[in-house]
């Protein structure tokens, strides 16, 4: 069934965004601060067993100089900067195996999977721990690990590393550094465009029904990982304003506003997990050119396949 408003209702809908004063400094000094402790990055050979694609082990500083791992794919022989798509986890997934991801090395491109601090064990493995500085009260999810402060925020630390991802591929010899696609689904897709609003050189982003979008409906109308939000307001009711100002800083919808590259978006109107309303939220206030793919019968995972056709063509025309 669908879980939200009409489509045509859906593509009108453009909310007041909800900024603090100081979101562009908050997110100048993060960034300043993890590039000011960022070390080189390792990119050490993996065997995978791939015949027609290399797979290196990359090992990168993110957020406060805390090291984060990734795999990067290249199609073997490669001999020239290719572009290059960044692609995030959704949520409780990390980088995986080695031989899981090869999409887009076979579509002809480079490929770097970066790996999701603390995250692993729910659809695909991670290998990246999470030091957490906070140690506050949670659900025990990590949407709420540190919601008390955006300097102590969870995704603080993660979005830092989406930027440092882009900011480390650019550094290896066979990638384009001016054709870099930023993707990912859900939380992938928040990422996608975290990094789109705060690296505005990214040729394009993919962000694929992204979480984290308008987060103050989404809680109001859904349950699931936006359940968590509620259920933390719920155990402690006079820090809920405090929470939702955290939030504020790292909603999808602010990234949006200030991303400028050419973007896919991609929502399911029977989605119960990312609400349709929440990823137009995002979409409508996206400050580039953009487009998206309405899937009417699927929820939070959307037509896999089908929809890679869609962004397989959608980065061929960007590199085209």
């Amino acid at each position: 069934m669908l879980v939200d408003w009409p489509l045509e209702q859906l593509r009108a809908y453009r909310p007041p965004r909800r900024e603090p004063d100081d979101y562009d400094d908050f997110w100048r000094t993060t960034l300043r601060q993890a590039r000011d402790r960022a070390g080189a990055p390792a990119f050490e050979r993996y065997e995978a067993g791939l015949t027609t694609v290399t797979v290196d082990d990359v090992t990168f500083t993110g957020f406060d100089g805390q090291p984060v791992r990734g795999w990067l794919y290249l199609p073997r022989g490669a001999s020239e900067p290719l572009p290059c798509v960044v692609e995030y986890a959704g949520y409780s997934g990390g980088r995986g195996l080695a031989h899981e991801s090869l999409m887009w090395s076979a579509a002809g491109y480079a490929h770097f999977v970066m790996d999701t601090r603390g995250q692993g064990s729910g659809w695909r493995v991670g290998h990246t721990p999470d030091p957490d500085p906070d140690g506050g009260p949670s659900t025990g999810t990590f949407v709420t690990r540190g919601i008390l402060h955006p300097d102590t925020y969870y995704y603080r630390r993660l979005f830092t590393d989406a930027v440092r991802a882009v900011d480390t591929v650019r550094e290896h010899a066979l990638v384009d550094a001016d054709r870099i696609v930023v993707a990912g689904h859900s939380q992938g897709g928040a990422a996608a465009l975290a990094a789109a609003g705060l690296v505005h050189d990214v040729a394009g982003a993919i962000p694929d029904q992204p979480f984290l979008s308008h987060v103050r409906r989404a809680t109001e109308i859904i349950e699931g990982l936006y359940g968590d939000f509620a259920a933390f307001c719920r155990t402690h009711p006079d820090q809920a304003e405090r929470v939702f100002d955290t939030l504020d800083y790292f909603d999808a919808v602010n990234f949006a506003a200030r991303a400028q590259a050419p973007a896919l978006f991609s929502a399911g109107l029977m989605d119960a997990v990312c609400p349709p309303s929440t990823i137009f939220a995002a979409y409508n206030h996206y400050a580039g050119p953009k487009d998206i793919r309405v899937w009417p019968h699927h929820g939070h995972t959307g037509p896999a396949g089908f929809h890679q056709v869609e962004q397989m063509a959608f980065v061929r025309q960007l590199m085209a």
